[in-house]
Order: structure tokens, then C-alpha cells, then sequence
């Protein structure tokens, strides 16, 4: 047979041929990362691993080839929120540039959908041995802090966030309500999240009701040492 008859010109190596994930590992890994997410909230990020596997519903060997390392599993579950975090930022802008709300509401629904993200319950999981500037995690990091300052810049601009408020002190702010206080079970305190994350939102409206002492806080400020 030549390689004309089989489709294969002569002298050109057949083309290789990708695989992909079946669909039901992807969803296996999307379980995984899913329950871990939970349970590093609930119990934090030493939480056994097996533990995860037994709430995502696969067994121990799908986890583990999936995530050979708990860094390897942490890694995921910060990219997934903050990339399902900056998701959220995104709409909001949309809904301002399509007319269906206006700058601040956009901003308090920002807010509220991103304490329900839970991201402050990344700070205790990245520790000293975790790498943050990973390039994939960087890039996501800055594609949250891009989405979030237009947010800022929006309201700034409607004149209904008052103007001494920088974008640092919004992701401050949610960061620190959305973490427990110490020797509280976290979960009980989801009760009071958005109480007072709303007193928090009314007091960044203009006109300003006080003079806040120090300066905005930037994203510059965040990221120095």
C-alpha cells in the first residue's frame, strides 16, 4: 500500500495526534479542587489530604495523580479563586457598560460576590514554602488587580466613592472580613461576612463622613515588603 492510498504524502510524517482529558477526569480534577477549596476554609491548608479525596468523591490514587504534591493542590485552589474572583470583577464592569447598574452598585456587588470566594482564606495557605510568584498565578494576580482597579476608577469617576478610598483599601478590607478571627470556627462566622462588609461598603460613599488617616493604599503599596 502506498502513502498516497492512507492520506500520507510521500516524504511527510503523519500528523501526531493530541490527546485530551477525557471529560470524566476533568471533572474528577474540578471535584478535587472544588472540595479542597472547602475544606482548606473550614480546616485550613494542613487539612489530610485523603479527607479532600473522600469529600470530592474519588478515591486517594485519582487525587494524587492529579496533584502530586499539597502545593501542587494549593497552587490550583488560589488560581481557581482568584481567577473565579476576577470573573466576578469583570461582570461588574460589564453591567456598568451595558447600562444595567451604576458604578457603586457594580463595586458593592463586586464586593459581596468576592467574600463569598472566600479569598481571604488564601492568606494562611500561602506559607513560606509556596511559591507566589509562579508565572501562571502572577499573571491571574494581575489580571484580578487590573479588573478591580477599572471598578475603583468607575466609581471614582460617578463621584459616589469618595476619593481619598485607593483600590488597595477595597482588597484590604475584603481580604481581613473574610478571614475568622482567631480560635473561631470559620463557618460560623459566614453570618456576619456581608452584615459587615455593607457597613464597610457605606462608609467608602461620597460625600465622606471623616478624614481617614495615612494615605489611599495602592497596589504598589501591597506588593512592597
Amino acid at each position: 500500500m502506498t502513502t498516497e492510498a492512507i492520506g500520507v504524502e510521500a516524504g511527510t510524517a503523519p500528523a501526531r495526534r493530541v490527546s485530551r482529558p477525557r471529560a470524566d477526569a476533568l471533572r474528577n480534577r474540578e471535584r478535587i479542587v472544588t472540595a479542597a477549596r472547602e475544606m482548606f476554609v473550614e480546616f485550613g491548608p494542613q487539612v489530610p489530604l485523603d479527607e479532600i479525596a473522600r469529600r470530592a468523591g474519588v478515591g486517594n490514587a485519582t487525587l494524587y495523580r492529579n496533584f502530586p504534591e499539597r502545593n501542587d493542590l494549593i497552587h490550583e485552589v488560589v488560581l481557581s479563586v482568584t481567577s473565579r474572583t476576577t470573573d466576578l470583577a469583570d461582570e461588574a464592569a460589564a453591567a456598568v457598560d451595558d447600562g444595567t447598574s451604576d458604578a457603586f452598585d457594580a463595586l458593592r456587588r463586586f464586593t459581596h460576590g468576592a467574600a463569598d470566594e472566600r479569598i481571604g482564606a488564601l492568606c494562611p495557605m500561602i506559607d513560606g514554602t509556596f511559591e507566589v510568584d509562579q508565572p501562571e498565578l502572577l499573571a491571574e494576580r494581575q489580571r484580578l488587580e487590573a479588573a478591580v482597579q477599572g471598578l475603583v476608577d468607575r466609581a471614582h469617576r460617578s463621584g459616589r466613592l469618595r476619593a481619598d478610598v485607593g483600590v488597595g483599601d477595597l482588597l484590604v478590607a475584603v481580604s481581613q472580613l473574610t478571614r475568622p478571627l482567631p480560635g473561631t470556627a470559620c463557618l460560623n462566622m459566614d453570618r456576619f461576612v456581608h452584615r459587615h462588609l455593607q457597613l464597610f461598603l457605606d462608609g467608602l460613599e461620597a460625600p465622606a463622613r471623616s478624614v481617614l488617616p495615612g494615605s489611599a493604599a495602592t497596589l504598589e503599596a501591597l506588593r512592597a515588603p
